[in-house]
C-alpha cells in the first residue's frame, strides 16, 4: 500500500438500480414514474430561456422554495429544496447528527442510510423489523443521537400509521427525527400535519416518484425555521449553488399543475391494485404495499431465478442480493400495458 492510500476514506458504496438502455424493454426495477411530467413542464423546457444558462442560479432556490410552501401551506423558512432526496438527506445527516449516541433506522429500509451513517463518520443502530416487515415503534423509544425511517417503508412498501409516527417522535423531542417520504403520495398520511406540532421533525419528500421527475434531481424537506435555518447553513458552508437553473423552473411548473400530479397518482394506484390481483393469482405473496412497487415473492420458484429470467426477456425489476430479502423482487408499477406484459411472461416462467 503506498502512503496516500492510507489516508483514503474507505466506505461500501450505495448500489443503485440497473439503467439499461434500449427502446424495446420494460423498465420495472427503480420506482420510477411511467407517465410524463405535467403539461407545464413540457411547455416551460420549450420556451425556456437559454441565456439564462450563462449565470448561477439562484441558491435559495426562491422560486421552487414559495411555490412548495404555498402548496403545502407552510412558511418559505420551513422548506429546503435540495438535489434530489438523497441530496437532502445528506445534508440533513451532516446538520443534524452530530451526537456520540448511536442514530437509529431500521435494518430493512433504504439501503443508502448505511453509507452516509458510515461516510460521515455517524455510530448507528438498526433495529429489525418484525416478522410482519413492519417498524416496532418500540424499539425507537432508546436513548439515541437521531431517528430516520421512510414512510411507507422501501423496499417492504408497508405504511407506519401516523399515531405511530408521532409515538416515535413523541418519545424523541431532545433528537432530530427525519421522516421519509419518497412514497408517501401512493398512500398513507403525511407526517406533515405534525410539522408545527414538533419542532425536531423533519419531513423529507421527492420529485423522482409521484412527480415523473427522476431525472431533474428535485428533493425538499419541510420542519421548522430553525431546523430548516440548520440545514442551510450547512449547504453554503458545502455548495451554494447545488440546484441549476433548469429544475428549478420545471419543478416549479410541476408543483403548479395539482390536477395532472393526482390523476396520474391515482392511476398508478388503480394499476398497483390491479397488480396485487393478477400476482397473486400466479402465486406470489407480498406486503400490502402503498407505493409505487410490490415487493414479492413466489411460493415455489427462486426469486433469483425469475430475475434472470425476466432480465433474458428485456424486463427489469429489483433483486437484492442479501439476507432475509433473496427470495423477494421489487417490482415498480409500469402503465398497464406494461404490467400486463409482465403477467404473460411472469405465467411463461412459472
Amino acid at each position: 500500500m503506498k502512503a496516500w492510500e492510507a489516508n483514503i476514506r474507505r466506505v461500501v458504496p450505495y448500489v443503485p438500480g440497473d439503467q439499461p438502455k434500449g427502446e424495446r424493454l420494460i423498465k420495472l426495477n427503480t420506482n420510477e414514474n411511467p407517465y410524463p411530467p405535467a403539461p407545464g413542464v413540457k411547455k416551460a423546457l420549450e420556451t425556456m430561456d437559454h441565456s439564462l444558462f450563462r449565470k448561477y442560479p439562484d441558491p435559495a432556490v426562491t422560486d421552487l422554495t414559495e411555490t412548495l410552501a404555498e402548496y403545502y401551506q407552510v412558511e418559505k423558512n420551513q422548506v429546503f429544496v435540495g438535489v434530489g432526496s438523497d441530496d437532502v438527506i445528506a445534508m440533513a445527516f451532516m446538520t443534524f447528527f452530530n451526537s456520540e449516541k448511536p442514530i437509529l433506522f431500521p435494518d430493512i429500509s433504504y439501503s443508502f442510510y448505511p453509507v452516509w451513517a458510515e461516510l460521515f463518520r455517524i455510530p448507528y443502530e438498526t433495529p429489525a423489523l418484525d416478522e410482519e416487515f413492519q417498524i416496532r415503534k418500540e424499539d425507537y423509544y432508546k436513548e439515541n443521537g437521531g431517528i430516520i425511517f421512510p414512510n411507507p417503508n422501501a423496499p417492504t412498501g408497508l405504511f407506519l400509521p401516523l399515531s405511530e409516527v408521532e409515538d416515535i417522535i413523541k418519545n424523541n423531542q431532545d433528537v432530530v427525527v427525519m421522516v421519509d417520504e419518497a412514497y408517501i403520495d401512493f398512500g398513507g398520511v403525511s407526517a406533515l400535519e405534525l410539522i408545527n406540532k414538533y419542532d425536531n421533525l423533519l419531513v423529507i419528500q421527492t420529485f423522482s416518484k409521484s412527480r415523473s421527475m427522476a431525472g431533474m434531481r428535485i428533493g425538499f424537506c419541510i420542519g421548522s425555521p430553525a431546523l430548516i435555518k440548520a440545514i442551510n447553513d450547512v449547504k453554503y458552508s458545502f455548495n451554494s449553488y447545488t440546484m441549476n437553473m433548469p429544475s428549478i423552473i420545471l419543478g416549479t411548473e410541476s408543483v403548479k399543475d395539482d390536477d395532472y400530479f393526482k390523476e396520474t397518482v391515482a392511476k398508478i394506484i388503480d394499476t398497483r391494485e390491479e397488480a396485487k390481483k393478477r400476482l397473486s393469482q400466479l402465486g406470489f405473496t407480498f406486503p400490502d404495499s402503498m407505493t409505487n412497487f410490490i415487493f414479492a415473492r413466489h411460493e415455489s420458484v427462486n426469486a433469483e431465478v425469475i430475475y434472470e429470467e425476466l432480465r433474458k426477456r428485456n424486463i427489469y425489476v429489483r433483486y437484492f442480493k442479501k439476507p432475509v430479502l433473496d427470495d423477494y423482487l421489487r417490482i415498480s408499477i409500469g402503465t398497464p400495458e406494461e404490467m400486463e406484459e409482465l403477467y404473460i411472461v411472469l405465467q411463461e416462467i412459472l
